[in-house]
């Protein structure tokens, strides 16, 4: 084998121990991938291009061996070119295999996605059902509060008309000095209630 020969056929070897490795270390990474779909679309297009690298360095090695004169050099060659294609057509058989383990990989977490993004939908449902009958029994609750307090006015009203009062609205209808301070009358009514009652 001339010098020259010898040179090129340790660079291709070299070459394809290189890609080999990093196919492998790629299809690796492929098993661990779980997702999105884009990283995995990624890593196989990095794949192809090391297969694209490994299977040139491959030709090259085979063209070497068939240009050797002696004849048991070129069947040495040729028997680590059939070496190199058979570890190729291995890690092509891994690769495949790798993309099927991570699609499932990929899709049974789409499908819990799914799933979970419909468990978070029934909460925001019940979640706005459970404020909208808390904002129904608030409205009624002060829709309550305004008719006690509606019926405490009435009754108080009652109560002085019963006692000799005139009408709130008599009263703030008068000028004087409460006609300014008309929030006075309350206390004078209640001061006679006290007294009346004795507390």
């Amino acid at each position: 084998m001339a010098a020259s020969q010898d040179v090129h056929v340790r660079i291709c070897n070299q070459e394809i121990i290189k890609f080999d490795l990093e196919v492998k270390a790629l299809i690796q990474d492929i098993r661990d991938c779980s997702g999105p779909l884009s990283a995995l679309t990624e890593l196989n297009t990095k794949v192809k291009e090391k297969f694209q690298q490994l299977r040139h360095r491959i030709q090259e090695l085979e063209q070497s061996a068939k240009e050797q004169d002696r004849e048991s050099e070129k069947q040495a060659l040729l028997q680590e070119v059939e070496n190199h294609k058979k570890q190729m057509l291995s890690n092509q058989t891994s690769w495949r295999k790798a993309n099927l383990t991570c699609k499932i990989a990929i899709d049974n977490l789409e499908k819990a996605e799914l799933l979970q993004g419909g468990d978070l939908l029934r909460q925001r449902k019940t979640t706005k059902e459970s404020l909208a009958q808390t904002s129904s029994a608030i409205t009624e609750s002060l829709m309550g509060i305004s008719r006690m307090m509606s019926q405490q006015v009435q009754q108080s009203e009652e109560a002085m008309q019963t006692l000799g009062f005139p009408e709130a609205s008599e009263l703030l209808g008068k000028k004087g000095p409460a006609d300014s301070q008309p929030w006075l009358v309350v206390p004078k009514a209640v001061c006679f209630r006290q007294s009346l009652c004795g507390f």
